[in-house]
């Protein structure tokens, strides 16, 4: 069974950093395009950063220039340099991956459980 595992999240104060990774495992054949998103309590999630197997990355407006995506395919993981943190970051932060499984022609979208990311003093 495919699963998306996230770490890296928790307290901090605002202007401080933070880094989430995520690591894919099972039978995975490819990963196309990974991704963080986030949900606010209360509010959609949303997306937060993008990166495609070649490295191709855009990023939400709000994050743009304080957050960094990156990302390893020889380990099939995921991450997020998180710079310059704001109250307004804070959320449930989930890892997301289009990828097609071993034995499957068709790709999937598949879902971390979600890390928790608080900016506060």
């Amino acid at each position: 069974q495919v699963q998306l595992v996230e770490s890296g999240g928790g307290l901090v104060q605002p202007g401080g950093s933070l880094r989430l990774s995520c690591a894919a495992s099972g039978p995975i054949f490819y990963i196309d395009t990974m991704g963080w998103y986030r949900q606010a309590p209360g509010k959609q999630r949303d997306l937060v950063a993008r990166i495609t197997r070649g490295g191709s990355t855009n990023y939400a407006d709000s994050v743009e220039g304080r957050f960094t995506i990156s990302r390893d395919n020889t380990k099939n993981t995921v991450s997020l340099e998180m710079d310059s943190l704001k109250p307004e970051d804070t959320a449930v932060y989930y890892c997301n991956a289009n990828l097609r499984p071993t034995g499957s022609t068709r790709f999937s979208n598949s879902w971390g459980q979600g890390t928790e990311v608080t900016v506060s003093s």
